[in-house]
């Protein structure tokens, strides 16, 4: 009986230990990861020709398999393996991502995932279209529309490059989208991730009532009491500018509060008053608010994710009218800022910060010189004078000065578009809301302050020395050290550095033409 029982054993042990080594045979991965188990090269082309959608993706394809040594990659005898559940299971949630497309071969797809399909099947098809998955999600959430495209649209900032053969790499390789800590995008795009997640759950529950108000509407002020009232604070309850919902129709301390957080984070001035203009923008469906951030996600795949990793660099964000200069990834100076008018756009693009020019000349461009200079000269023989400006080799300037249009110092970072920061006599313009006023030069409040933030590491400068430079009346340049990035960008969604998402005024009207390319 014992000997039986003892046979029985080894036979056991046997079996499992055989059963053990058939388990690490049937899979055999290869040194990157995917089976060895080899897929026919040749199939790809028919395979497209049968899924023409997919067409355009034929070189990756390719080089994807080529990369793999022609291996399946998401398929082995056990099925689909763990990285291709992740994958089905992202395109399944890509709304997340703001995106609203969808995989053209999807119910194929689908197919490949039910429990009688999900088996290896010797059949090139299933991995080639989990491939296509790939490509269409990477393409949609990591890549963007194309930089032909998105030039076209006016953004001539630097985009970022993304190989596709590389990312897979990473997933394969690093559990990429295990490991939520790992940042393929900007990190603004992780942000605006969130407050997307938190606007499509307020939709999901009916988003906000419209709050009317009469035609002749003029302002509510602290202590009035109103209906309106009611449904301003119902409406700031929801996206959460007031903490707690009395339902009050008095305009009290905790509904003020709430104003001021509603109006700094939507592009207005801190203000007492509830304006017509106020209640117009909480007025904004949810729906719109969504498309907006999308789109702001759309923009932050176009930047290449290192950018927050540059020891420092200036970012001035058009629509907020606002400069802010980074440094080792905090924000070191605000400064509000002017823009370009809608007929003098200030243009989206980079370049690099090479030197100061302290009390400055205003080389005027021609076309100022056509259009308002010339014109002005014939209507007043003194108008180069009155204006403090004189000829220059065939051309006009205005001389240093307190009332010289550049300020007291100007910011040069040589570009094609003659376009850089600058001081302003014109302090008051900063006192508005809507500053797109300029020929499309960038004028800064804090101008002086950016010269001692730029300067500050500099040894031969200090806040003395700047000062008698900017009041010294004649130009003295500077050459900087080390050069300092410069990127004036487009935002009309972002989110701050305490984590609250900013609404900004689509000044140039840029959204309507990238909600059409992304179909929202």
């Amino acid at each position: 009986m014992r000997k039986s029982k003892f046979i029985i054993y080894v036979i056991a042990i046997v079996t499992i230990s055989l059963i053990f080594q058939s388990c690490k045979q049937e899979v055999e991965i290869s040194d990157k990861g995917v089976s060895v188990i080899p897929i026919d090269s040749a199939q790809i082309a028919p395979f497209l020709k049968n899924h023409p959608d997919l067409k355009k993706y034929e070189n990756n394809m390719v080089e994807i398999y080529r990369h793999f040594d022609f291996n399946y990659i998401w398929l082995n005898e056990r099925g689909v393996v763990d990285y291709g559940d992740s994958l089905y299971s992202k395109v399944e949630n890509i709304r997340d991502e703001g995106i609203y497309s969808t995989f053209p071969y999807q119910e194929n797809i689908d197919s490949i995932f039910t429990d009688d399909s999900k088996k290896f099947k010797k059949h090139p098809d299933s991995d080639f279209l989990m491939t296509g998955l790939y490509l269409f999600y990477a393409d949609k959430v990591y890549r963007g529309i194309d930089s032909t495209t998105s030039k076209k649209i006016g953004w001539h900032l630097p985009r970022r490059e993304m190989g596709y053969v590389e990312l897979l790499d990473s997933i394969i390789r690093d559990d990429l989208w295990m490991d939520e800590n790992q940042e393929v995008l900007y990190t603004q795009y992780y942000k605006l991730r969130e407050v997307l997640n938190r606007y499509q759950k307020i939709k999901k529950n009916g988003g906000w009532d419209s709050i009317e108000i009469d035609s002749d509407f003029e302002v509510l002020k602290p202590e009035d009491t109103s209906l309106v009232i009611k449904q301003i604070r119902n409406r700031l309850f929801i996206t959460g500018e007031v903490d707690k919902n009395n339902e009050s129709e008095v305009y009290d301390e905790e509904l003020l509060a709430g104003i001021k957080k509603f109006q700094t984070h939507n592009g207005f001035k801190e203000d007492v008053l509830i304006k017509a203009k106020h209640i117009t923008a909480m007025n904004i469906p949810v729906e719109q608010h969504i498309k907006t951030i999308a789109v702001n996600m759309e923009r932050c795949r176009w930047i290449p994710p290192k950018l927050s990793e540059i020891e420092k660099f200036i970012f001035v964000n058009i629509p907020a009218y606002q400069l802010e200069f980074f440094k080792e990834g905090k924000v070191t100076l605000e400064s509000s800022v002017v823009v370009g008018k809608i007929m003098t756009k200030t243009v989206i693009f980079d370049g690099e910060m090479s030197y100061i020019a302290f009390s400055p000349y205003w080389n005027l461009p021609q076309s100022i010189i056509k259009n308002e200079v010339l014109p002005g000269m014939e209507k007043d023989e003194d108008y180069l004078k009155k204006r403090n400006m004189e000829w220059n080799d065939g051309n006009v300037r205005q001389r240093p000065g307190y009332q010289n249009s550049l300020g007291l110092v100007k910011f040069m970072f040589p570009n094609s578009n003659a376009i850089y920061l600058h001081d302003t006599p014109a302090k008051s313009l900063f006192d508005r809301e809507d500053r797109a006023m300029s020929h499309g030069c960038i004028r800064v409040e804090k101008a002086r302050d950016l010269a001692i933030t730029i300067l500050e590491e500099d040894k031969e400068w200090n806040k003395k020395r700047i000062d008698a430079a900017m009041h010294a009346g004649r130009e003295n340049i500077y050459n900087l050290k080390e050069k300092i990035p410069v990127y004036i960008g487009y935002f009309t969604a972002w989110v701050d550095e305490e984590g609250k998402v900013n609404f900004y005024k689509d000044v140039y009207n840029r959204d309507k033409k990238l909600i059409e390319l992304l179909s929202l």
